[in-house]
């Protein structure tokens, strides 16, 4: 009779062998975490980053906005001013040019000829008298008043400038006076200290010939 084997108790499986090692896992979940943390650290750094560059570049565009409109506002006031001094130029030679008074022709004719360049005051003189004999046989006298003065164009400094005037004027012919509107085209030379090197429109003021 054969005898028969006991059967040899199966090992129980052991859960260690089953799971992985607790410190394992530990280890794995802390490098996982750290891995996380490391990813999140940099990308908050290339957030804060970007933020940072964007916001320089913003401070630096607004700069720059703000001094190009200040050097715009400064240009524009610049001319303005010059604008502006070159219509008062203008108008204060047009008046006196047309207040005329045949008893003094000489103080007219030095009028005529302040601030004006050398070679528009030699043509004056080389006119003066012509001028002193229309005047004093009609017993001319006249007086200016502005009325507008605007700048007609500019280019390299050198302005020209329509001056409107009100002129009352008396003669031996029109004893009562009479009164007429003047325009005078002025050109005034900023580069040659604001003096004026050419005038227009001066017939008006003047009695024909």
């Amino acid at each position: 009779m054969i005898p028969l084997l006991a059967k040899r108790p199966e090992k129980p499986i052991d859960d260690d062998d089953a799971k992985p090692d607790d410190s394992a896992r530990k280890v794995a979940t802390t490098i996982d975490d750290r891995e996380r943390a490391t990813i999140s650290i940099r990308t908050s750094t290339m957030v804060y980053g970007a933020v940072i560059i964007v916001l320089v570049a913003a401070v630096s565009i607004l700069d720059w906005l703000w001094l190009s409109a200040q050097r715009d506002l400064s240009d524009i006031n610049t001319k303005a001013v010059a604008d502006q001094r070159a219509e008062q130029v203008a108008t204060d030679y047009a008046v006196g040019a047309s207040n005329i008074n045949f008893q003094d022709v000489d103080a007219w004719l030095g009028k005529l000829k302040a601030n004006t360049s050398p070679q528009l005051g030699n043509k004056f003189d080389a006119t003066a008298p012509q001028l002193q004999e229309i005047l004093v046989p009609l017993k001319w006298t006249s007086t200016a008043a502005p009325i507008d003065a605007v700048v007609e164009s500019e280019a390299d400094g050198v302005y020209k400038v329509n001056v409107f005037l009100n002129v009352t004027s008396t003669s031996a012919q029109t004893p009562a006076g009479a009164q007429t509107t003047v325009t005078y085209n002025i050109t005034i030379d900023t580069n040659s200290d604001w003096l004026i090197t050419d005038v227009g429109g001066m017939d008006g003021a003047l009695p024909g010939k």
